[in-house]
């Protein structure tokens, strides 16, 4: 089977087109979308997504303000900083980089974000809000991608059997929330780490989501002829041929998996570019939620 390549690249250019109308829009009314990213720390990968979405900000023309703070930034003071945004009126979403320093209760972050600026997902309103399936919620930025890209494609979900591959409340959990819901219609089954006989289980998949965080761990033994797959891993492993001493790949064993796929996303190029572009869509949805009122 030749499997088609889903081009999450390109999809992500289609939103950041359509979120470019609706920015023109409402700066021609007077309101321009705010962002807030924090970081604490300086932890090489978070300073490089954190740099990717301040750009995407600027390419788009929305408003956004980095907090880069020191590892040393204490509970009390990114609180502090966090109601301080809450209450700025430029600002219409709030990020803090995950993970923050071992010293910082994460949980306790996010409750303290004004669930309407939580562009993340994360906050329990909006959790509840995607159980709800109330259109007003926020959906974390990386699941809602991929239901981007399977409505891009064309792909069907509603009937079909989806396993999702991994429980957590980034990815995995809301995944299966947003493909169970009545607008997907799907049939969804949550894998993890105990589940017993999983290449069997996934083997009855008509779409796959790989969520666990291990390198290539789905082989083609997992994959039944012409499923779909979408891959969310990044992981880094060794290759001593790269300039940088590392590659890049996903949680699927790609080579050896996509001759069996309809379709599957590539890593990188796949799911990874839609992460930011949905984060730019959340905070375009905040900014016209907040200013609606």
């Amino acid at each position: 089977m030749t499997p088609v390549m889903i081009d999450g690249k390109d999809v992500a250019a289609q939103v950041r087109a359509s979120l470019q109308r609706e920015i023109d829009e409402l700066k021609s009314n007077g309101v321009t979308p705010g962002l807030a990213v924090v970081l604490v720390g300086d932890d090489p990968a978070s300073q490089v997504y954190v740099g990717s979405k301040v750009k995407a900000c600027a390419e788009l023309g929305i408003y956004s303000q980095k907090w880069a703070l020191p590892a040393s930034t204490t509970q009390e003071e990114l609180v502090q900083l966090i109601h301080q945004l809450n209450a700025d009126d430029r600002i219409h979403g709030i990020l803090v980089q995950s993970p923050p320093p071992a010293h910082i209760d994460e949980e306790a972050v996010i409750l303290n974000i004004d669930p309407r600026k939580d562009v993340d997902g994360f906050h329990p309103v909006n959790v509840a809000k995607l159980v709800l399936e109330d259109e007003e919620g926020f959906v974390p930025c990386t699941p809602l991608g991929c239901m981007e890209l399977l409505k891009a494609y064309g792909i069907e979900t509603a009937g079909k059997h989806a396993v999702v591959i991994g429980r957590s409340m980034i990815v995995g959990k809301p995944m299966a929330n947003l493909l169970v819901a009545k607008n997907a219609n799907a049939t969804v089954t949550i894998a993890h780490s105990r589940t017993r006989d999983l290449p069997a289980l996934c083997r009855t998949a008509d779409i796959i989501v790989a969520a666990v965080g291990r390198p290539e761990m789905v082989t083609s033994d997992y994959v039944k002829e012409g499923a779909v797959v979408l891959d969310v891993g990044i992981n880094r492993i060794a290759d001593e041929s790269r300039p940088r001493g590392y590659r890049i790949v996903g949680d699927v064993d790609f080579d050896a998996v996509k001759d069996k796929c309809s379709y599957i996303t590539p890593v990188p190029g796949g799911v990874g570019p839609m992460t930011i572009a949905m984060l730019m869509a959340n905070t375009v949805k905040a900014c016209r939620q907040l200013t609606a009122r």
